[in-house]
């Protein structure tokens, strides 16, 4: 990330699994390289039994595949049942690494599956399905959008956004806060301070391209390939990853002004005392706030050895020991609803106010386009169609 040694590009940790890694479309011919796992967790005995768990490297605000927080999460988990936990970060996607070693799994557990790579794990009979008893404290509309068979469980969630700056603000005169998608289509000088990420390349991206689809198609019913004809032109080149995006957004020039990221991004400025700098926006029409929510899950992946000790584990992830850091460190919300979130939450948008578009489309569904929708975005993104 770009910006000073305080500023909060350089704190914040890239969130979320994918959010700094590429997506690659042609799953089948990845090439599996395992970053190292942690060593803290590697002095076991022979005799102790081993969970290795698939993950991202950034979870709980780790970078190189580890966090200060990981000896509460698996640490204690492992001092509870007198086993060793292996945690390794996979090059490339989970959902493609998994898909890779389908005949000889390696991984016991996976966390970090999201709402849109989820459903095309468990299509692919990659994951176990479970039910933990702490789903009783999670909504079932995650659930449901998650993955309604149990293969993945949710244990965070939030909403991705529009952020902008406080001068962007001052020139809309406030409406940006209330911004529709044609608004972008009928101003070029929005259009061009929008930085999007390169939905071919990342996974932000593509939630942002499935936020529009879901928008134009079941909110105005329109076609949505013509918001894309009309800001292509004039968006700035979309960038690799969300790291580098809102790295660039916050950086000392504040250009762009406007960024795809997350409507907890003003509860993280607030913490890091800069409240205000910048806020966040879905999509309105109508009086009406829609948005396209993301949830990521754990799962146990199919041909593990430990399976009770997976459900025991998936059980302790939803518990409130672990829950509880995660809106200072994921920032996102918990899934588990009885976790109270910290008063930074107050500066971000309210999740009852928004209307999730997830509800008009199944995690089947979703799956079976997402690849279709990319390559019509790369068509037009490219111009040769």
């Amino acid at each position: 990330m770009t910006g000073g040694a305080n500023s909060p590009a350089t704190r914040r940790p890239l969130r979320g699994p994918g959010r700094s890694r590429r997506v690659l479309v042609a799953i089948f011919a990845v090439v599996v390289v395992v970053v190292a796992g942690l060593g803290l967790y590697t002095l076991a005995s022979q005799q102790t039994a081993t969970l290795v768990i698939y993950t991202y490297a950034s979870l709980f605000g780790g970078t190189d595949c580890g966090a200060q927080n990981w000896t509460t999460v698996f640490g204690a988990f492992e001092s509870a049942h007198h086993i060793h936990i292996d945690v390794e970060c996979p090059s490339g996607t989970l959902a493609s690494t998994l898909l890779a070693q389908q005949n000889a799994p390696a991984a016991d557990l996976v966390i970090g599956l999201d709402e849109l790579t989820a459903p095309a794990a468990d299509a692919d009979h990659l994951l176990l399905p479970y039910a933990p008893p702490e789903l009783a404290n999670v909504s079932p509309t995650l659930v449901g959008e998650l993955s309604p068979d149990h293969a993945v469980v949710p244990y965070e969630w939030g909403y991705l956004a529009i952020d902008y700056n406080a001068t962007f603000a001052a020139r809309t005169h406030g409406a940006i806060a209330n911004a529709t998608f044609p608004d972008f289509t009928a101003n070029a000088s929005w259009a061009r301070q929008l930085l999007i990420e390169d939905p071919s390349v990342d996974i932000t991206g593509q939630e942002f391209l499935v936020w529009e689809i879901q928008y134009y198609e079941h909110v105005l019913h329109q076609d949505w390939h013509g918001f894309w004809k009309a800001v292509l032109p004039d968006l700035p080149p979309p960038a690799t990853d969300w790291g580098t995006a809102f790295g660039e957004f916050t950086s000392p020039t504040q250009n762009p002004q406007l960024v795809v990221s997350y409507t907890t991004d003003p509860a993280y400025a607030a913490e890091y005392g800069q409240a205000g700098q910048y806020n966040s926006t879905v999509s309105w029409w109508n009086g009406t706030a829609y948005g396209w929510r993301t949830i990521y899950g754990v799962g146990i992946v199919a041909g593990t050895h430990h399976v009770t000790l997976d459900q025991q584990f998936e059980d302790w992830f939803l518990g409130g020991e672990v829950q509880r850091l995660i809106p200072l460190n994921e920032w996102e919300y918990p899934a588990n609803s009885t976790v109270p979130l910290p008063s930074v939450y107050a500066a971000a948008l309210d999740p009852r106010s928004i209307t999730p578009l997830n509800e008009d489309t199944s995690p089947s569904e979703v799956a079976a386009n997402l690849t279709a929708w990319v390559d019509d975005w790369l068509t037009l993104a490219t111009g040769s169609g």
